[in-house]
């Protein structure tokens, strides 16, 4: 019997799944106050925002990339 083969293993996904967290939290870390026509908000220009954030992001994207690649313990026949 002829078992398929699929591209990804579950070790693929939970790393995939955790790659998307990672760039969720980094997208979350960007969120926050607004400037407005009247009002400067000077926290759009705060470290969390302007370096943190997208290197978390960065990071994750990375991660993601590895994810894909990963290659589980597949075993040749």
């Amino acid at each position: 019997m002829d078992k398929k083969q699929f591209a990804f293993e579950k070790s693929n996904y939970i790393l995939l799944l955790i790659g998307v967290v990672i760039i969720i939290a980094g997208f979350i870390l960007m969120t926050g106050p607004g400037s407005t026509e009247t009002h400067f908000e000077p926290d759009i220009f705060s470290f969390r925002r302007i370096k943190l954030a997208p290197a978390i992001c960065f990071g994750g994207f990375i991660f993601v990339i590895y994810a894909i690649m990963h290659k589980g313990n597949k075993k040749l026949k």
